[in-house]
């Protein structure tokens, strides 16, 4: 019998689909299973080689990073229309990020105590879990597989790396980097769809997730069968909350750059904007303001803030996502083959519209009124995601006294929902996420499990 075909993996500029960055043959799911069995024989000596050569390594790796920063800034743009100024600001931060956990392998792998009767000692200890099979988005296409990876390396785990299908050349070209500083088998990409990604969690020791919340839900379905630990970020509706104290003109700066900035394909990106009282008749007319005035075009461009959505499917849903609903201001769409969308503000939207249900990932958002800061609250918290909220006031009466009760993992105030330090826990509640946060030290804790050790003379 003939073997059926490989699937072709085809990435495009979203800037011009015509444009092929990369095509290749997905290698299926005997491949995706082989390259972890590869990574669990190599994970012994990984792990045996000490904490100075992790360490040197994950520097080494951060090196390279930042020497080749013009070029990934560059492929960023070409493969997932990521504008210039925000490509060129997330290989920085994926260099810091390698940088930070450089120093992860020398942190205290346990704790030391007295028995509770007679002598001897009580020791617990840290141990990695073997491979770590890490399933990344295409948004964040450096910075994401490596604040996964680079804590996963730190701590002892191997790792195998199964991207989107749309950042393909983006994580093929950093296993490149990567690898240089690495044995062999310790780092390995795994390119391809659904087939591989699920090859990948059904034989991997650890498995982190980014993307949507289906598809992350059914990875923590398949995790969790299997008994081994997972955790997924899968996406949010956010809010920006704006209170009449609020310096209304920053607010609506800050609204329209988290609303649009990469074409809202962030899961951080403001989703819905609640004008408390008073706010609203400023908000409304300085957001729009801001939204005409925002500048959208090719993402190759250093001045671009909304560069093209990343497929025409996106694009067609961000259409349908404004059907029925009246649209208080848009801003430009950039003439051009790409998939580009104008930056838009909604109003008047009934309850139940997709806009309020649903993460549309594009560049739109929702504006709805409320009464006071605790009706603010609870229209923030009455849908189904968690991830972050914003919130614009001149006072800290509002941060003090009403704040705890958001239903979020991550609340920013006077600044925009976007945006993330890689040095804190980041996630969600709801169905923004599953399982422990990631980044900061505290993601050291998931990728490592904890064994008690009695000590008797």
């Amino acid at each position: 019998m003939t073997a059926a075909p490989a699937t072709p993996l085809v990435s495009v500029n979203p800037a011009d689909p015509s444009d092929v960055v990369t095509e290749i043959a997905a290698p299926g799911a005997p491949a995706a299973a082989e390259a972890v069995e590869r990574a669990r024989a190599a994970q012994p000596g990984w792990v045996r080689a000490g904490a100075a050569a992790r360490s040197a390594a994950i520097g080494a790796i951060a090196s390279s990073v930042e020497s080749a920063a013009g070029e990934l800034a560059a492929l960023a743009v070409r493969e997932t229309g990521k504008p210039l100024a925000e490509a060129r600001a997330e290989v920085a931060r994926t260099a810091a990020i390698w940088r930070y956990y450089a120093q992860a392998p020398y942190e205290a792998a346990g704790t030391v105590h007295e028995t509770a009767a007679g002598p001897g000692l009580l020791l617990t200890r840290r141990r990695p879990h073997g491979v770590a099979g890490l399933i990344t988005p295409w948004n964040f296409p450096f910075a994401i597989p490596s604040w996964k990876a680079a804590p996963a390396l730190a701590v002892g785990n191997t790792i195998v790396l199964k991207p989107a299908p749309e950042a393909t050349a983006c994580a093929l070209r950093l296993a490149e980097l990567v690898q240089a500083a690495l044995p062999d088998g310790v780092f390995t990409v795994v390119p391809g769809g659904a087939t591989e990604g699920g090859a990948v969690v059904s034989a991997a020791d650890v498995v982190s997730f980014t993307g949507s919340t289906a598809a992350g839900d059914a990875v923590a379905r398949a995790a969790t069968a299997r008994g081994v630990p997972v955790q997924a970020e899968t996406g949010g509706l956010n809010a920006a909350i704006v209170l009449p104290d609020a310096d209304i003109g920053r607010a609506a700066a800050h609204i329209a750059a988290a609303l649009a900035g990469y074409a809202g394909q962030k899961c951080t990106a403001t989703s819905r904007v609640i004008a408390v009282g008073t706010a609203l008749g400023p908000l409304r007319e300085a957001l729009a303001e801001a939204l005409r005035a925002l500048p959208v075009g090719d993402p190759a461009d250093p001045a671009t803030v909304c560069g093209p959505l990343i497929s025409r499917r996106a694009r067609d849903r961000f259409g349908q996502a404004l059907t029925g609903v009246p649209v208080l201001a848009a801003g430009s769409a950039a003439d051009g083959p790409g998939w580009y969308a104008a930056p838009t503000v909604a109003e008047k939207v009934p309850d139940g519209h997709p806009l309020l249900t649903e993460e549309v990932f594009a560049p739109v958002a929702a504006l709805l009124p409320a009464d006071d800061l605790q009706h603010a609250v609870r229209i923030s918290n009455a849908v189904p995601y968690g991830l972050v909220t914003s919130v614009h006031t001149a006072g800290l009466e509002a941060v003090l006294q009403g704040l705890d009760d958001l239903d979020t993992g991550m609340i920013r105030v006077n600044g925009p929902s976007t945006g993330a330090d890689f040095h804190v826990p980041f996630g969600g509640t709801k169905a923004s996420g599953h399982g422990p946060r990631e980044q900061g030290r505290a993601v050291l804790d998931f990728y490592t499990s904890s064994r008690t050790y009695t000590l008797a003379p």
